[in-house]
């Protein structure tokens, strides 16, 4: 009979389960600066919940194409509140003033929330296509594969119009997924019959709706604290911080939902 492995024989803990003494000690300080912890602290569960939200979003695309209405507005609502969480934990990070930010800021080197490949991730599958973000990853590394295979896949919005076709509206779902999504008068027209109709697939769009505000804030409350922290400098790793994010704000990601409400 084989013996149990020494893994078996350990009972599990709140402390093994959760990996904690991995997590915990994964705070390399590289400064003597009290806020120094706080920084870190925050960017690593922004990064936890971008693999939730990436973890979520999967799920939602392939309840969508199965056309799960239920399901589809359940995970919606799920990646909207973490959204929020994330929103709000800005206002944690604007505690630190800038004068506390710049006693530790030369540590950083060339690191740059511009390298976060789980955010660029999640860019790509809510639909932006910009292969300007290739520049911060080396052409044979893991994390740029994971972005060009997101690019490379239908989009959320792609799984929307499959979810749409599902459900009984003669919705064309032939595009290049390569490509960013444009507005469409012929989508438009439709969404005027899926809204008029008032039924799940309304409310899975107006999920849809909320989801795109939601990135849209969080893109605008990331500018603004950058601003209040650095002002107009140069971004770590020579990024030109509140400028290049400035760019990207109130760029909708499903314009066609945007379009309609004009003749709603």
């Amino acid at each position: 009979m084989t013996e149990p492995s020494q893994a078996t024989q350990e009972a599990l803990s709140y402390t093994s389960y959760l990996g904690l003494d991995e997590v915990l000690n994964a705070q390399r300080m590289r400064s003597d600066e009290h806020d120094e912890l706080l920084f870190i602290v925050i960017h690593q569960v922004y990064e936890l919940w971008f693999k939730q939200i990436l973890h979520e979003a999967a799920f939602l695309q392939a309840n969508l194409e199965k056309g799960n209405t239920a399901h589809s507005i359940r995970t919606l609502r799920r990646i909207l509140t973490i959204l929020k969480v994330a929103v709000a934990q800005i206002d944690v990070l604007e505690t630190m003033t800038p004068s506390q930010f710049t006693s530790f800021r030369a540590r950083l080197d060339a690191s740059s929330g511009f390298q976060s490949a789980q955010f660029r991730e999640l860019e790509a599958v809510l639909g932006r296509r910009d292969e300007r973000v290739f520049a911060h990853y080396p052409e044979d590394g893991e994390q740029r594969k994971r972005i060009a295979e997101a690019m490379a896949r239908p989009s959320l919005f792609d799984s929307f119009l499959t979810y749409l076709k599902v459900s009984g509206y003669a919705v064309d779902c032939d595009r290049d997924v390569t490509r960013p999504v444009e507005p469409s008068p012929a989508l438009q027209a439709i969404l005027l019959d899926v809204y008029s109709d008032d039924g799940g697939p309304s409310v899975v769009a107006e999920c849809l709706v909320d989801l795109d505000e939601g990135m849209q804030e969080w893109r605008y409350r990331h500018v603004k604290m950058v601003e209040r922290t650095i002002g107009d400098k140069t971004g770590t790793g020579g990024s030109s911080g509140a400028t290049y994010l400035r760019t990207t704000l109130f760029q909708p990601m499903f314009p066609d939902l945007w379009a309609v409400r004009s003749r709603l």
